[in-house]
């Protein structure tokens, strides 16, 4: 049980993939850290000593903070939140109970560079499925100040070029499809990701990606809302804004309501 103004894995594990998830802010130093060289899924580090920096992204969202065993520098960055007004909590155990918890951990070695603080994207403009859904899994559990750019076809690897964004969703690109699987897929089995639920939404994704419906009978569900999504927003940026709770909500049915029915009125003849 998590003490005061404690968190534990699996508490947290089910606070992540929403838009109100808390920031995560890995404290470890730097010998434990190279230890084993990963992090929890949207997390990123800061040394406890510098834990005030991130005053700046708060705007009233929660914090926890994690280091190896969940004891002294974590509780010190915490409380020193705590000083300023921060709902500030520790992850119990630190990073070794999230890891016996056989949580994902993402491998630092896969990481994207980061550009001023935020990853940089680019895909082709005009988005439907999977330059949606990427965009999602990356702000929800690899860089949640990610952004995207869409751009025609033709121009997509002379913009990644130019502004040393990382192209997605294209031929020959690294985070791309894969034989029989898209680039959502790439990107959980590259940033480790798997986990019942966002395998789950994966096969969705898949589904109706690559027009496969038989995988999922929800595939047809997310095609139909991606296109009238699409129609109903000329500007993609919007599209994306409009998008992103969509799959907030299909990764919550993922993870504990896919296998709720419905059948009103109960027990009416087929």
């Amino acid at each position: 049980m998590p003490s005061f103004n404690e968190i534990s894995a699996p508490q947290l594990m089910r606070q992540l993939g929403s838009a109100d998830a808390p920031i995560l802010v890995d404290v470890c130093i730097d010998d434990d850290f190279a230890e084993d060289p990963r992090l929890i899924p949207s997390s990123r580090r800061l040394p406890f000593d510098r834990i005030l920096e991130v005053l700046t992204e708060v705007d009233g969202r929660r914090v926890v903070v994690i280091c190896q065993k969940g004891k002294k520098r974590s509780h010190g960055a915490a409380s020193l939140l705590r000083c300023e007004s921060v709902h500030a909590e520790v992850l119990t155990g630190g990073i070794l109970a999230w890891r016996d918890a056989n949580l994902p951990l993402v491998p630092v070695e896969v990481m994207p560079e980061i550009a001023r603080g935020k990853t940089l994207w680019v895909t082709r403009h005009r988005p439907k499925i999977d330059r949606i859904a990427c965009p999602w899994l990356i702000r929800r559990f690899v860089d949640p100040g990610a952004r995207f750019l869409f751009v025609p076809p033709s121009e997509v690897t002379s913009v990644a070029g130019k502004f040393h964004a990382i192209p997605f969703d294209i031929e020959g690109v690294f985070w791309s499809h894969r034989e029989d699987r898209c680039s959502f897929d790439t990107m959980v089995d590259v940033f480790k990701l798997s986990h019942p639920a966002l395998d789950r939404l994966a096969t969705v994704v898949r589904a109706a990606d690559t027009d496969r419906h038989e995988l999922a009978p929800q595939a047809a569900g997310l095609l139909a809302l991606s296109v009238g999504l699409s129609r109903l927003h000329k500007e993609d940026q919007a599209q994306l804004s409009a998008a992103l709770p969509m799959y907030d909500a299909l990764f919550r049915w993922a993870r504990d309501g896919f296998e709720e029915g419905h059948d009103w009125p109960a027990g009416a003849t087929k």
